[in-house]
């Protein structure tokens, strides 16, 4: 390695030598001196030099600052190179209050001139040029907080004495339903399935006796959806806790993980985040509030929106809806929506035998859905009459239902979607700009 400096250590360091690495931002060839802007993955630094022109007078001496000068008049913006120069302290600057007098420029690789997408560049456009896309400051924010939101939750579990997993994505059988799968052909002749989610998995590590368990890992969804809050394949969040006594326990795990992480993210960028996305991070209070879903209809319904679905459960303006009133009445970002009917639920929620309503909950974040969590139904006799009456075959769930014919504790958990989290805490409009590479119905590439 060299003794490359990141550009955010440089406000630190003395005046004097010093070598930087990145990629042009912009180049301004002034007719007595240079400008570029360097920008690496911490910052943005001015490089100068005294620009030398061609002249009659010219001597031998001058030709390698001549052949800098043309250099950096030539060089196209996203150029890699390395500069050794002169750091110069200077409280005018007004990137940083550094700037370094450039000595020696070595080029690692050349852009080409023209760009293929500008500022203006439509969202489509720039995921199909996305590397592009990501040089920019904002969005390596993006994932910056992405990393520490989950290291906060990382640190939460482990500190907690949760065990990590790495569940399989290639199944034998669908994870939840026949619907939305994507089959995969395998050896012999047979198909395999990409996981929907760790549901199964995270319900075997409970039986195992692991106790607490937490995931963060690649789902898949053949969800032929184009709304700015789905995908086929994205990062699900999942954790499993055995000895519950209702989906309470979940919650409650759910809404301490969340404080931890958005305090994380408040403490390490909230100043940024204010500053390139207009944003202030809100630490959620604990508790948050609760709404059974039937009290939910009826608060959507006083707000004046009629919710068309016909199963029973809010549609999606119906959760904006019970979101604007959890903010009026609570001042919260968050809300549970709890005690949904069976016929809206998995087969494998445990239900409350005095309402005959599943032990369950939506987590709802600024409007939009982020988490489902319940109490799983661990008595396999229950299992198989409640997968019977969603039309599902037993004998296909064998390999699931075996789980619990050896003995199983009271458990439930939560699965929970990365980018929703990341858009919404961000205040971007679609899951697109906050997922490194987005998958959809029409975007395999890049």
């Amino acid at each position: 390695m060299s003794e490359r400096v990141l550009v955010q250590q440089l406000k630190s360091l003395p005046a004097g030598p010093v070598s930087v690495s990145g990629w042009v931002e912009t180049v301004r060839d002034q007719k007595k001196v240079q400008f570029v802007v360097l920008r690496d993955e911490t910052g943005a630094v001015q490089l100068v030099n005294p620009a030398t022109r061609p002249s009659e007078e010219a001597g031998d001496q001058d030709a390698a600052a001549l052949a800098l000068t043309e250099t950096i008049g030539g060089l196209a913006n996203g150029t890699f190179l390395t500069v050794r120069g002169e750091l110069k302290h200077d409280e005018r600057v007004k990137l940083g209050g550094v700037e370094i007098k450039i000595g020696e420029l070595e080029i690692a690789a050349a852009a080409n001139p023209e760009t293929p997408i500008a500022a203006d560049s439509g969202l489509d456009k720039r995921m199909d040029w996305r590397f592009l896309d990501l040089r920019q400051r904002r969005n390596n924010l993006i994932f910056r907080v992405q990393t520490t939101l989950e290291h906060a939750m990382r640190t939460y579990w482990v500190e907690r004495d949760y065990i990590e997993v790495h569940s399989p994505k290639l199944m034998a059988s669908p994870s939840e339903s026949n619907a939305e799968l994507f089959e995969v052909p395998y050896f012999e002749d047979k198909t395999a399935y990409l996981a929907q989610s760790p549901q199964f998995f995270k319900q075997m590590a409970q039986v195992a006796g692991f106790g607490k368990i937490f995931e963060i890992a690649p789902a898949f969804r053949a969800d032929p959806s184009f709304t700015s809050r789905h995908a086929t394949e994205f990062t699900s969040i999942d954790a499993e806790i055995s000895w519950i006594d209702s989906h309470e326990d979940v919650a409650r795990m759910q809404e301490e993980l969340l404080q931890t992480a958005f305090q994380a993210v408040k403490d390490k960028h909230g100043d940024e985040i204010q500053e390139l996305f207009g944003v202030e991070v809100q630490v959620p209070a604990v508790p948050f509030p609760r709404i059974p879903l039937a009290e939910a209809r009826e608060i959507v319904a006083a707000r004046g929106y009629d919710i068309p679905r016909t199963d029973g459960d809010l549609d999606p303006e119906g959760e904006r809806q019970i979101a604007a009133h959890v903010r009026e009445a609570f001042g919260h970002q968050f809300v549970f929506v709890t005690d949904y009917h069976p016929e809206i639920r998995a087969f494998y929620h445990m239900r409350d035998p005095e309402t005959g309503l599943t032990k369950s909950y939506d987590l709802l974040f600024n409007g939009v859905e982020i988490t489902t969590g319940a109490q799983r139904e661990h008595r396999v006799d229950v299992l198989v009459e409640q997968a019977k009456e969603k039309g599902l075959d037993p004998a296909h769930l064998d390999f699931y239902l075996d789980f619990f014919r050896f003995g199983a504790p009271p458990h439930g958990g939560f699965g929970m979607g990365l980018a929703r989290v990341l858009m919404l805490l961000l205040g971007e409009s679609s899951i697109r700009e906050v997922t490194y590479l987005f998958r959809g119905p029409t975007r395999l590439a890049p």
